[in-house]
């Protein structure tokens, strides 16, 4: 007996008491034949406002072109992006996280109420990739993804730039190394044209892991944005798509606890951005899935770092592409027994059969350092607790930075005062730096604090200060840095009571960040905080604040927390 392949949509295809249904889609081009062909959905992100997004609505028409040839109807529609690095430093960051549930909300909406068979989403900046991937594990029907791909490099003084030079030549200007004219020069030839940010920021962190997920085509996360190769990826998602409505093969089939552990891995390796943490405690939610903190650090314990890629290394993706590309680098981790080989993909065959016979990695410009030598034995990203964080925070530690940090606490309520006190040459070397109340509920939508580590960098304070918060950092984010400290500050977490002078210790080997407080001092100044007023009262920014939960379990919105029985 064949699958049936349009086993939603014909809920109001083949449904005689659904003539409107079928009188709205006969309006929109449809025959009494091809009614009964699938739908598809075809999920753009695009938009022209932003270099990750502005080309994703012409991949979505070669996508829509593709489909009618193998008998599958293409329903396109878009959904939001928000762009991190145009946002940043603003309070328009607030709503970047909140853009992640509001993308898989519209997905799983449309999806819903149209009654479309499957899905291909084409996704560009940060937020878009994990909104798109909790939207395929809520509703688990075929689906994949497309990675909308990286821009290319620009120049300055012969050297290749990025966004995340921008930032850091800000800091230089403020240190008074470089003038207006260079910065602006700088700022003018850093983003050549369509792509997301080149580096392994949190785009790319997540394209690559979600492509060892199994969830796109190979060579999704690698392909430039402008190139033909893009194209052609294209081009081949509507076979896939006709593959996995023909095996009935569905998210849930290809994500499970291994595929999870094997994305994991790949940011290990990689030296990602810790945006994917809260991204895959995420998606592991959406897709009814065990993942916590603590299984995230047994990963990163058992992960090589080997990847000398940017913010912390560098090489950028362009370079990772021009070497082999992502699944050449997935076919060394699996040749080191450090993936799971047996985890179905969205091509049909197992992430082992994708990679058998592909181009094998060029070491060439060293990206790759040996497994048996690498960068750093264990993952750069730290699971930290203690009396600051006791349900957890997040730190990237890739290496150069030093395990250990004691200092004094320079205690800001938001990320400008901060960025204020960096460039009044307030903060010193050997200071740790405090910034709260940007929490997801604080924030609201816990925003990136890429602005003020990008002006300690700048500034030549990286190796010599240290900044933790109860926000998030940007992929493009390094140097000894803690976010995602839990409880947030709003909700009354010791981060809340720290004051100018405090003494503060985070010791990377042991896993802890700590001030030099006793649990009775921590409560006497607890008893006598007071919960500041909300910063936002309407709108989209309160309903998130009112839903959301914690960052130790992944800022997601709809968890189910059962009502106590009486």
């Amino acid at each position: 007996m064949s699958t049936i392949l349009n086993k939603y949509s014909r809920q109001i295809t083949e449904n005689d008491s659904q003539p409107g249904s079928k009188a709205m889609l006969h309006a929109i081009g449809l025959t009494e034949e091809t009614l009964k062909f699938p739908q598809i959905g075809i999920a753009s992100a695009g938009y022209s406002g932003n270099p990750c997004n502005m080309h994703l609505n012409d991949l979505a028409s070669i996508v829509a072109r593709e489909l009618p040839k193998y008998d599958l109807n293409p329903m396109t529609f878009n959904t939001i992006g928000v762009s991190d690095a145009i946002s940043m430093g603003t309070l328009g960051m607030n709503y970047s996280l909140p853009s992640r549930d509001l993308i898989a909300d519209s997905i799983e909406m449309i999806m819903g109420a149209q009654w479309y068979d499957g899905l291909i989403s084409i996704m560009g900046c940060d937020k878009n990739m994990p909104g798109a991937a909790i939207a395929m594990g809520r509703l688990n029907r075929p689906s994949l993804m497309i990675y909308g791909g990286s821009i290319h490099s620009g120049k300055h003084k012969d050297n290749k730039i990025n966004v995340l030079t921008t930032f850091e030549a800000y800091g230089s200007k403020i240190a008074g190394l470089i003038d207006e004219n260079e910065l602006n020069d700088i700022i003018k030839n850093a983003c050549p044209g369509a792509g997301a940010c080149g580096g392994m920021y949190t785009a790319n962190t997540m394209s690559s892991s979600l492509e060892a997920l199994g969830i796109t085509l190979p060579y999704s996360s690698s392909f430039p944005a402008t190139s033909e190769d893009k194209k052609g990826e294209c081009i081949r998602a509507a076979a896939a798509m006709q593959i996995l409505l023909k095996e009935d093969l569905k998210p849930r089939d290809i994500v499970t606890q291994q595929s999870l552990v094997n994305a994991l891995t790949v940011v290990m390796a990689l030296g990602g951005s810790t945006n994917a943490v809260l991204h895959f405690l995420a998606i592991a939610q959406a897709f009814g899935l065990q993942l916590d903190l603590a299984d995230i650090q047994h990963i990163s314990n058992n992960t090589p770092f080997i990847a000398d890629l940017k913010p912390s290394g560098k090489y950028l993706m362009e370079d990772v592409h021009d070497s082999g590309g992502t699944p050449a680098i997935l076919k060394i981790l699996l040749e080191e027994k450090l993936l799971d080989g047996n985890c179905k993909t969205v091509t049909g065959k197992t992430l082992a059969e994708n990679l058998e016979n592909i181009r094998p990695w060029d070491n060439r410009l060293n990206i790759l350092f040996p497994v048996s030598k690498p960068l750093k034995e264990s993952g750069h990203i730290e699971i930290l607790h203690g009396n600051i964080a006791p349900l957890g925070s997040v730190a990237k530690i890739t290496g150069k930075e030093g395990e250990y940090f004691q200092g004094k606490a320079r205690v800001f309520d938001s990320e400008d005062l901060t960025v204020h006190a960096i460039e009044e040459g307030k903060i010193a070397a050997g200071d740790v730096i405090v910034i709260r109340f940007v929490g997801p509920k604080g924030g609201p939508g816990m925003p990136e604090m890429l602005k003020p580590t990008a002006a300690i960098m700048g500034a030549g304070l990286g190796n010599s200060v240290a900044l933790i918060t109860d926000g998030r950092f940007s992929g493009g984010t390094h140097g000894f840095v803690v976010g995602h400290i839990a409880p947030e500050a709003f909700e009354a977490g010791p981060i809340a009571i720290l004051e100018d002078g405090d003494e503060i210790t985070i010791d990377v080997k042991n896993n802890s960040i700590t001030v030099a407080l006793t649990d009775n001092e921590i409560k006497e100044r607890l008893n006598n905080w007071i919960q500041p007023s909300p910063r936002v009262t309407s709108g989209v920014l309160y309903k998130y604040a009112q839903n959301v939960t914690s960052a130790s379990v992944g800022c997601v919105t709809d968890l189910y927390i059962p009502t106590p029985s009486k």
